[in-house]
């Protein structure tokens, strides 16, 4: 009866320590700041969802509450559905200053039944114009899928649900700064660019299907949280796999293959952008 009773007791208390976990578990109200939008933004399902939404009159945005210096971030996000010509939804690190540092995803509204365009940038001290672009391969807009960035001392990767579509080396070695010094937060918003973002901006936004939403769920920070920088990682970071992560020889191909097939724009092959020479990383993989 005892060990029973020992058993029992036990079990409520781990089903204790489980509850409050979860109910400790972060959430958009502990993480995040609304930034603006006069009630656009929402947070709901007691923080478990976020949205953003657009209208004639403005959007909306929110950042993180915490600066990273490196690390591991990800956020699962369902896109404007239908027509999303005009609209574009940004999810990316920034930090502050005239001289700023930012790690970019921009996703392109467009027409029903078009792909949506994915826009990558890295600005490095201000300087930026390093843009690819892709299409994605399923409908952002019918499910949540994960974005991800991994930014640490020698590279930036971007991921989408988990297979790398870019990666951004560091070539300090060559004159090219890097990414290093400056906390960034991640920062989202919605708005319109129908000036430029659909088809160079010859498609405008149809505002009668206005108000335009994005979700956003699952928001993981596993950074180095600025200012304790590299102590907030822990005594070391060496447990931190995304620290001195680069793509092995599969991720490599998974590259290759988003790279060959959903590719659409490439700084490093525009040679007419650049008449006085391509950016120097772009003599190299960049």
């Amino acid at each position: 009866m005892a060990s029973s009773t020992l058993l029992l007791s036990l079990l409520f208390a781990s089903l204790v320590i489980s509850s409050s976990a979860a109910a400790a578990a972060p959430n958009f109200f502990q993480t995040t700041d609304i930034t603006w939008g006069d009630g656009r933004a929402q947070v709901l399902d007691n923080g478990d969802l976020l949205t953003l939404s657009l209208d004639k009159a403005t959007g909306s945005g929110f950042q993180s509450i915490n600066e990273y210096l490196f690390g591991k971030i990800d956020m699962q996000i369902k896109l404007v559905s239908g027509n999303s010509a005009g609209t574009v939804t940004a999810y990316y690190l920034r930090s502050e200053g005239s001289a700023w540092d930012e790690i970019d995803f921009e996703f392109l509204g467009n027409l029903s039944g078009d792909p949506y365009i994915v826009h990558t940038n890295v600005f490095s001290q201000g300087k930026g114009n390093r843009e690819q672009q892709f299409y994605l391969w399923f409908d952002p807009t019918a499910d949540f899928h994960t974005y991800s960035i991994i930014w640490n001392p020698q590279r930036i990767i971007f991921y989408v649900d988990g297979m790398p579509i870019r990666v951004f080396e560091n070539k300090e070695s060559i004159g090219v700064p890097f990414l290093k010094n400056q906390p960034m937060r991640i920062q989202s918003s919605l708005w319109n660019a129908d000036n430029w973002a659909t088809r160079g901006g010859l498609v405008k936004t149809n505002w009668s299907l206005a108000p335009f939403t994005a979700s956003y769920r699952n928001f993981n920070e596993d950074a180095c949280i600025w200012p304790w920088g590299q102590a907030s990682c822990g005594s070391t970071v060496s447990d931190k796999s995304w620290y001195t992560q680069d793509l092995d020889f599969e991720n490599q191909g998974k590259l290759k293959w988003v790279q060959n097939n959903f590719m659409i724009y490439n700084y490093c092959n525009d040679a007419k952008r650049f008449p006085q020479g391509l950016p120097p990383e772009c003599n190299d993989a960049a």
